[in-house]
């Protein structure tokens, strides 16, 4: 067996091992959780994080979102939104998602396992799903989503090294959250915090 298909087999394992745990946007923040409402409605999304062999090493496959998106615009995310109601289940949502941004086909994707369950400011209840990307891919961005579509070394997202903690001001306090920058990318918040969420579970 070689090295790139046990790394990825390893996730696999890993994933399927250790019992998921809810994450959020407020786990560097615990005095805010006391001033949610506590019947908030939660809506739920699914994102893919596409894991992608490139001879030896494996990349995860990340997006810039177009600015003229109404949220989080200009941002680093997974490929992945919003559950529509046809969609069959959480996983199906991600791959339908990933198809439509990035031109991943689902038949292309093999889901190893699914992570922490997280929870954004913005009221989603996030599913993100690895998937294991089979044959050949070369992206086709959808422009009105999409503006980039990139890949990061696994093995530099998954270094304590390479995570931060950044903060700035956000409704009068100071509000903290998860930094990985690679390169020009400044990978944050949510999707830092999920890439975190793999980290731990292999570790």
């Amino acid at each position: 067996m070689d090295r790139v298909r046990f790394n990825v087999e390893a996730v696999g394992r890993a994933l399927g091992a250790v019992e998921a745990a809810q994450s959020s946007d407020y786990d560097l923040n615990p005095e805010l959780v006391p001033l949610l409402d506590p019947e908030r409605r939660l809506l739920p999304a699914a994102v893919l994080v596409p894991l992608v062999e490139r001879g030896s090493r494996v990349n995860v496959i990340l997006t810039r979102r177009a600015h003229g998106l109404r949220r989080h615009g200009g941002q680093v995310a997974f490929p992945g939104g919003r559950v529509d109601p046809g969609d069959a289940s959480l996983a199906h949502a991600a791959l339908r998602e990933a198809h439509e941004e990035i031109g991943l086909d689902p038949e292309a994707v093999e889901l190893v396992g699914a992570l922490d369950t997280h929870e954004t400011v913005t009221r989603y209840s996030v599913t993100p799903f690895v998937g294991r990307v089979v044959g050949r891919f070369e992206p086709v961005r959808d422009p009105a989503e999409v503006a980039e579509v990139f890949e990061v070394p696994l093995a530099f997202l998954l270094d304590p090294a390479n995570l931060q903690v950044h903060r700035r001001r956000w409704q009068g306090g100071w509000r903290q959250y998860y930094v990985i920058p690679y390169g020009p990318h400044y990978i944050w918040g949510a999707t830092a915090r999920m890439l975190k969420s793999l980290a731990d579970r292999l570790a």
